[in-house]
């Protein structure tokens, strides 16, 4: 059996399926770690392009050397809230002002 690679970092983003780029907040994050952000983004945007339009949470896992997996998660509930009730974005004063309503059926 292999020997284990060393952890060096954790890091956790929310980017956009499909469509990330080096740019902020991809590129500080990763470039802070030593990571090559061009195969991190496109192995990314390859793995979630079936999910277009969705904000997509990754962990990173960066390796000591600078190799690095990714774990992609399911799109945080209040992104999939505001996308069923048609909304850009939420109230600007909570349990105040009601924006929107989505139903069981």
């Amino acid at each position: 059996m292999a020997p284990k690679k060393k952890i060096a970092s954790i890091i956790k983003l929310q980017i956009q399926a499909g469509q990330a780029t080096p740019a902020p907040p991809v590129g500080p994050a990763l470039g802070a770690a030593g990571v090559n952000m061009m195969e991190f983004v496109k192995a990314y945007n390859d793995a979630t392009a079936d999910q277009r339009g969705n904000i997509i949470p990754v962990e990173i896992t960066v390796y000591e050397d600078r190799s690095f997996t990714f774990i992609t998660k399911t799109p945080p509930a209040a992104e999939l809230i505001k996308k069923a009730a048609g909304l850009q974005k939420g109230s600007s004063t909570p349990h105040t002002d009601k924006v929107g309503k989505i139903t069981q059926a």
